[in-house]
């Protein structure tokens, strides 16, 4: 697959996936300039078809398969990463603007990165359709964001989704999906359920954030931060 980075995120993911050398991630095969040339994943599997077809367990547990494989201790140097406190920026003053929400979400986000534990490299962006079947080599990550912080963000993307693709045919936002969802990553992640829901919160602030600067309703976004809000508090 070859892929010509357009803007710098993705010049800098086809980075990460280079270090990650094919471990959880598509191998990058060559680069030139701005021009990688990738692992083709040529399964016909999909997990968002999983996820809407009885199989959302089953999508969850890969998930969280590919997540703790991509956290595993490398012995390399660390690439130049990015670190949550600057990838947060957007939802400050939409926090300020809105309120509601996205102040909770701010307020959420601010205690997590005052008080950060167990960091290390991030895809940053996991979700049904960025870990795709490769075949014999199994479920591999694509597109990572370059990230460094608490392992914790990278599983709360996987919360909102495939409903931001295609909200029509809902998964994320059924409150028993949710609740489901929760305790399977708690249990396979060991992350503590009040400090998941936590970075849940902190993650839909920021993708409405990120939506409402691009004109776009967050009302995904906003029905996954009720959920957590509503575990998190009750």
């Amino acid at each position: 697959m070859l892929r010509i980075a357009t803007h710098p995120e993705a010049k800098d993911g086809g980075v990460l996936l280079g270090w990650w050398d094919g471990r959880g991630a598509a191998r990058v095969l060559a680069v030139d300039g701005d021009a990688l040339l990738l692992e083709r994943a040529q399964g016909a599997r999909s997990l968002s078809e999983y996820a809407r077809n009885g199989r959302d367990d089953e999508a969850t547990h890969i998930i969280c398969d590919v997540v703790a494989e991509l956290h595993r201790p490398h012995d390399k140097p660390l690439p130049d990463l990015i670190g949550l406190e600057q990838w947060f920026a957007a939802l400050w003053p939409a926090a300020a603007t809105h309120g509601d929400i996205l102040g909770r979400s701010a307020a959420a986000a601010r205690d997590l990165l005052s008080d950060v534990g167990d960091v290390g490299v991030l895809h940053g962006d996991i979700h049904h359709s960025n870990i795709l079947d490769f075949g014999s080599r199994g479920w591999l990550a694509i597109d990572p964001n370059r990230l460094q912080g608490e392992r914790g963000f990278d599983y709360a993307n996987l919360f909102c989704n495939p409903d931001m693709d295609d909200p029509e045919r809902p998964v994320a936002v059924v409150p028993e999906r949710f609740r489901r969802r929760l305790e399977i990553v708690a249990e396979r992640s060991g992350i503590a359920r009040r400090r998941l829901l936590d970075w849940i919160i902190a993650y839909t602030g920021l993708s409405a954030a990120w939506l409402i600067n691009d004109g776009k309703a967050p009302e995904v976004d906003l029905a996954v931060a009720e959920l957590a809000l509503a575990e998190r508090d009750h």
